[in-house]
């Protein structure tokens, strides 16, 4: 069933020296949407060196503007933050370049307004690799999104794309940490939290002479982001981050210390095995200490969800009012 009340919109643009794409992308944004009454309009620019301000104030929407580049995180954190201050009921992310076509914003936010989920990320994979997708960011990308389906245990094809819809209870309570990209670590961080999350299929369209301000270098996007997936695991499941890691070392040392003391029966000595007996020793002593540290860092954990709970109490009471 849809939410009955009419709700109200707020749709946030990250841009980096966008100003040849920021008019087109504002201009397609649809004006009506049935069963909502408000629609709003965001550009984060992230430091741009032209004229993305401009064309995008021109254009009708309202500019926040960074005075340097501070990531596509930190771009989102200031949308989202804008977005609760006006109240809107409905958060959209959509780039600025125009790879994704902002007709598709009232099938992004339908499953919203049917309250059939709290958060919907664009699916660019629904037929495939797109055209001119170059195939190491679509490969990369399908890895990503098994390891997250794998940690968050959902069911998700694309966790990567910046299209994506989130209503009041998933802003409430979205919190992130990393400056450099937000996407991965917002559904971790949702899914944890009991948040339904699901993929919508979408158009999607690639320039072969533009690059990603986020996956430009394939390498380094993959190194930051799994550090932030890391932090993270980490962070959100640290039991099993560190008793898992604990109890492979604690059994590997086991193994170890059993070769030793069979040696030991038939022989009556561990020459020249004292190197073994020494290793399973200290795998036996450093895993333990593993998976102490990992009931250790559980305790925290309850702490930090008590702490994000009150948060959450308090922009509720804020934003509510």
């Amino acid at each position: 069933p849809y939410i009955t009340n009419l709700m109200k919109l707020g749709i946030i643009i990250p841009a980096l020296n966008e100003e040849k794409k920021i008019s087109t992308t504002i201009s397609k944004i649809p004006k009506k949407i049935n069963h909502i009454e408000n629609i709003r309009i965001l550009v984060i620019d992230d430091g741009s060196t032209d004229n993305t301000s401009l064309m995008a104030k021109n254009s009708g929407a309202d500019v926040i503007k960074h005075n340097k580049n501070k990531g596509v995180g930190v771009a989102f954190q200031t949308g989202l933050e804008w977005a609760l201050e006006k109240r809107v009921d409905i958060l959209v992310n959509i780039d600025a370049d125009g790879q994704f076509n902002p007709d598709d914003i009232p099938t992004m936010i339908k499953p919203i307004l049917e309250n059939e989920t709290d958060v919907v990320v664009a699916d660019r994979f629904k037929n495939g690799m797109p055209k001119d997708m170059p195939k190491g960011k679509y490969f990369g990308n399908k890895m990503m999104s098994f390891l997250i389906s794998k940690l968050s245990g959902m069911e998700l094809s694309d966790v990567s794309s910046g299209f994506r819809a989130f209503n009041k209870e998933a802003m409430y309570k979205l919190n992130l940490i990393g400056n450099f990209t937000y996407t991965q670590e917002s559904i971790l961080d949702l899914a944890t939290k009991g948040l339904r999350i699901i993929n919508q299929p979408v158009q999607v369209t690639y320039y072969k002479s533009r690059k990603s301000r986020v996956a430009s270098n394939l390498f380094s996007y993959a190194m930051k982001t799994s550090l932030i997936i890391f932090r993270s695991f980490r962070d959100y499941s640290p039991l099993k981050f560190f008793g898992v890691s604990g109890l492979i070392l604690f059994t590997l040392g086991l193994l170890l210390d059993l070769f030793s003391l069979q040696y030991y029966l038939r022989t009556g000595g561990f020459t020249p095995y004292v190197s073994v007996v020494l290793t399973g020793i200290y795998l036996n002593t450093f895993g333990f200490g593993i998976i102490v540290l990992g009931v250790i860092a559980d305790m925290f954990d309850r702490v930090r969800r008590n702490q994000e709970n009150i948060l959450y109490l308090l922009k509720k009471e804020r934003y509510e009012k």
